[in-house]
């Protein structure tokens, strides 16, 4: 039968750090984000969300914890390294930016107050969206979970991981580097040496992980010159850590008096689904880079894992979805068996539900915790290409240019709803260049739904090049009947799901305005349009004998 399987090794000190670190900048990320762009109230967040995301990690790293003792008990291997589980990083921005956050700021317009009570309420419903969202996305994976292949064979990997990468580079690499270069000093030296210890394998003295050099480096600078004066002005305490100890408020989601939000969370599923979807394709890479490793984890048990988790997390009151973290490997080479999935459990299990993770969130300066999530991302852009054959690079990069038109229309509708502004009743439609509202309103249209349009364009090219020509037809006609409903170019502002015409059955609020139906029905067309002309180009290539072969393997090396 072999010798005993050793579960825990001093490799699991380093496996620990690095794992449980990652998950802290994680919720940091969570609250950090909501207050800073939405002014979301923080101790709203850290009594309501933070508990039960966090017990969703919990759950994921556990099971994982016991799924490596029945792989190595079936394998008799001793040096199983169990397969690390943390927060969806993409998820993390896609939900603060592009569902919790306008869901606060839109009840808080609809209430017509900012009032304690308001924005309470406000905040409640934002949670209550977000925990729908986590269900939808749990619900959509256990599903996923029975027929974990199918995700690949309709959609290339250069779709899915095209949208992963976009968002990688524009959100979780770009935006926390303005958090990083609040203070250069701390910010600057902590990502440098994540950056070199992570990326460029270098050791650190005492074999000390990347991530926790960093922050001891980082956080002690920061410190220092915070009490000799040098660090110029920082912000003030946003709460009382003492009075987010133990928090009970999360309990409420066990009533499920959130399933009332069902309804108003229906036009998030665009944007949602797709990140559930991407990590069903990211857990299957997790499990073929874990095997390429020596540790050959079933796929359908570590999608089943992570859908479960994600699941009974939502019951809970979570906001932000588990995923296997693709870093197997490198766990693995750091000498780590399974032990460090259980500490990082009961860490964030205890972190979570405890309401010590306020503690985290007010002394850890965040420059010195950020330059992690840009680690990730470059990580996750680099895998993107990397998991990507070579001749599919360009339907990867055109995935960008969506999440880049988000990225400016961030910072316009952050400039639109500043206070000077509005009080001097500056805003688009007082612009006197018309060139200038066309191309905003353009941009606008592009960054309304960027995910899916990231994934239809993307995939729809990768079908060009491999000679697929009927179906990058079916992509834009997906992409025609995305816009014609609002689930991708919406010309408003929210980009709510609408009918484009009620035929007296719908009532008018689920029916498009008709001063935009004209600018929806040109996108539309657009897409039909390229559609038939890719069969008609299929058909007059196969009649004349000129479709080369469908591109090989061999042009990807």
């Amino acid at each position: 039968m072999g010798e005993k399987y050793r579960w825990a090794a001093i490799g699991d000190i380093n496996a620990f750090f690095g794992l449980m670190l990652d998950n802290v900048a994680g919720l940091i990320l969570i609250v950090s984000l909501l207050h800073q762009n939405f002014d979301f109230p923080v101790e709203f967040a850290l009594r309501h969300m933070i508990p039960g995301t966090a017990i969703g990690v919990f759950l994921g790293d556990l099971a994982f914890f016991f799924l490596a003792f029945r792989l190595a008990r079936t394998t008799g291997s001793r040096t199983v390294t169990a397969m690390p589980l943390g927060l969806d990083t993409p998820s993390t921005f896609g939900m603060v930016f592009f569902v919790l956050g306008p869901a606060y700021r839109g009840a808080l317009a609809e209430a017509g107050s900012s009032g304690g009570h308001a924005v309470q309420a406000a905040a409640l419903h934002a949670w209550h969206i977000g925990i729908c969202s986590i269900f939808f996305s749990g619900v959509l994976k256990v599903c996923c979970s029975f027929g974990s292949g199918w995700v690949r064979r309709v959609v290339p990997r250069a779709g899915l991981l095209g949208s992963l990468a976009a968002i990688a580079l524009v959100l979780i690499s770009f935006l926390p580097l303005l958090e990083i270069l609040r203070y250069p000093l701390v910010g600057l030296v902590a990502m440098s040496i994540i950056l070199t210890a992570l990326i460029a394998r270098l050791p650190l003295p005492g074999r000390v992980p990347g991530a926790v050099g960093g922050l001891i480096v980082a956080g002690g600078m920061f410190l220092l010159l915070k009490w000799t004066g040098m660090l110029g002005p920082t912000e003030e305490p946003l709460f009382d850590p003492y009075a987010g100890l133990f928090p009970s408020e999360w309990l409420s989601a066990l009533s499920f008096s959130w399933m009332r939000a069902v309804a108003d969370s229906v036009h998030y599923l665009p944007i949602v689904l797709p990140f559930a979807l991407a990590t069903v394709v990211g857990g299957i890479d997790c499990a073929e880079s874990a095997a390429a490793a020596g540790d050959d984890y079933p796929t359908s048990a570590v999608i089943g894992i992570e859908a479960v988790a994600t699941l009974l997390a939502s019951f809970c009151g979570a906001v932000v979805q588990t995923t296997p973290y693709i870093g197997h490997p490198a766990y693995k080479a750091m000498g780590g068996r399974a032990a460090y999935t259980l500490a990082t459990a009961l860490m964030m299990g205890i972190l979570g539900t405890t309401g010590l993770f306020g503690y985290f969130y007010q002394l850890i300066p965040k420059a010195a915790v950020f330059p992690i999530l840009v680690f990730v991302g470059l990580e996750i852009a680099a895998q993107s290409f990397l998991a990507t054959p070579r001749r599919h690079y360009p339907a990867v990069a055109i995935a960008c240019i969506p999440a880049l038109a988000s990225l400016a229309i961030f910072f316009v509708n952050q400039l639109w709803g500043d206070g000077a502004l509005v009080a001097a009743g500056i805003n688009p439609a007082t612009l006197q260049k018309h060139e200038l509202q066309s191309n905003l309103a353009t941009t606008s249209m592009l960054a309304n739904g960027f995910i899916l349009t990231s994934i239809t364009w993307s995939s729809a090219l990768a079908m060009a090049i491999d000679r697929r020509l009927v179906a990058a037809a079916g992509f834009y006609l997906v992409a025609a009947f995305c816009t014609l409903f609002g689930l991708m170019h919406s010309p408003l502002a929210n980009a709510p799901i609408l009918a484009p015409v009620g035929l007296g059955i719908l009532p008018s609020a689920a029916v498009l305005p008709q001063e935009h139906l004209s600018t929806v029905l040109n996108w539309t067309i657009g897409y039909v349009g390229i559609a038939m002309l890719m069969v008609v180009w299929d058909r007059y290539l196969r009649a004349t004998d000129q479709l080369p072969q469908q591109a090989s393997n061999q042009e990807d090396h």
